[in-house]
């Protein structure tokens, strides 16, 4: 009886150490994020904004579709937890904030500019981890809008413990149905158009 106990004593603390790296990712992220496995339900296919198509010209690779060998969310691990909170920090503080004045008119959607508004922050966040090896189809631009009605571009990260925003308004990485926006539109994994986002959590 002992020996059965010792038995399952470590096959117990085997399981433990399997899931140490991913806890030890998961330290650090806001409040409840951990029990709160929530995904944006995208809903009626869409054209993206007149900017994006611009974006996907100047940078064609940023842009094309890649095949799907594996679908749904990423699986974030502490080094994975690392990077999104590196690239977040480095392109909030790299990029100096510049309000476009000339409202649809004078966007362009650039890479790591030295000076620039929310689109470029979430587009060089974008492009920062597709050069780590993530996978486009869990890093998608989203079109929200704020409480004053302006739009505002953010990153939506997908992964096994929620869609995470990455946004330049805050240092903090947070679940998608904690930031204080009205969601509009946000692009489809391996596809150039965009869809209609649902308020519902799924």
């Amino acid at each position: 009886m002992r020996r059965i106990i010792t038995i399952a004593l470590g096959v117990i603390a085997a399981g433990s150490m399997w899931l140490e790296p991913v806890q030890a990712g998961l330290v650090g992220m806001p409040m409840g994020l951990q029990s709160a496995i929530q995904r944006i339900k995208l809903e009626t296919p869409t054209l993206p904004p007149m900017a994006f198509t611009q974006f996907c010209l100047r940078y064609r690779g940023e842009c094309r579709t890649r095949p799907m060998f594996r679908g749904g969310p990423v699986r974030l691990t502490n080094e994975r937890w690392a990077d999104l909170k590196e690239i977040n920090q480095v392109v909030n503080r790299g990029i100096a904030p510049e309000r476009n004045e000339l409202g649809v008119a004078g966007e362009q959607w650039l890479i790591n500019p030295a000076r620039g508004d929310c689109n470029d922050y979430a587009v060089s966040k974008r492009h920062e981890l597709l050069e780590r090896g993530w996978p486009a189809r869990a890093l998608l631009l989203s079109e929200v809008m704020v409480n004053s009605g302006e739009h505002h571009l953010i990153l939506v990260v997908r992964t096994n413990s929620g869609d995470l925003v990455l946004d330049n308004m805050t240092p903090q990485i947070k679940p998608w149905s904690r930031v204080p926006y009205r969601w509009v539109r946000m692009q489809m994994p391996n596809s150039k158009l965009w869809a209609t986002i649902s308020s519902a959590r799924v």
